[in-house]
């Protein structure tokens, strides 16, 4: 049962109004994640600002949807793992890279880097070491798309926050946290 309630799209108005019908735009549907968020349309907007802006960077939709995967697992949002596994097969992630990102690795090697640091980042709660920030330099990752993977960690840790905490309910197929091996 949700602990913050969602605003029913059909009853929003104002500001909330005006970002949901960008989502509903958007996305063809108002996700239960945004219709609670939309309970302080500064929330939305923050989140949807941050996410825009993240789409604009050189982390491709597949990567980020990865990290993404890692963190929910990490951070036990079952809410975020269901969005993300579904999300990510709409992104072009087969199952088997789906888990893979769930368990925080790759057959790519370039990606492993980045999914082994973002788990560091998120289980260290930022206090990496210079050997994980080499790691990912060595697999090619400038200081730019570096900033990117933080950046995305970070979006991803306040939404399995938010979502944990909310209770939001789940409309996407249900992803049980903790059951890849």
């Amino acid at each position: 049962m949700s602990r913050i309630q969602p605003v029913s799209y059909e009853q929003s108005t104002g500001k909330a109004k005006e970002l949901l019908d960008g989502v509903k735009a958007k996305l063809r549907m108002t996700p239960n994640m945004m219709t609670t968020m939309a309970q302080s349309p500064a929330v939305l907007e923050a989140y949807l600002n941050f996410g825009a802006a993240l789409e604009g960077g050189t982390l491709d939709a597949c990567l980020r949807e990865q990290i993404a995967l890692i963190s929910a697992e990490v951070n036990g949002c079952g809410y975020c793992a269901s969005a993300h596994m579904a999300i990510g097969k709409m992104v072009g992630l087969g199952e088997d890279a789906i888990l893979a990102a769930r368990r925080g690795n790759s057959t790519d090697a370039k990606t492993d880097a980045v999914l082994k640091f973002a788990r560091n980042l998120i289980v260290n709660r930022g206090e990496v070491s210079d050997a994980d920030v080499q790691a990912v330099k060595d697999a090619g990752f400038s200081d730019g798309e570096i900033g990117e993977v933080i950046a995305n960690v970070t979006l991803n840790i306040f939404t399995n926050y938010f979502n944990t905490i909310a209770r939001t309910d789940l409309d996407f197929p249900k992803v049980v946290i903790g059951a890849v091996t």
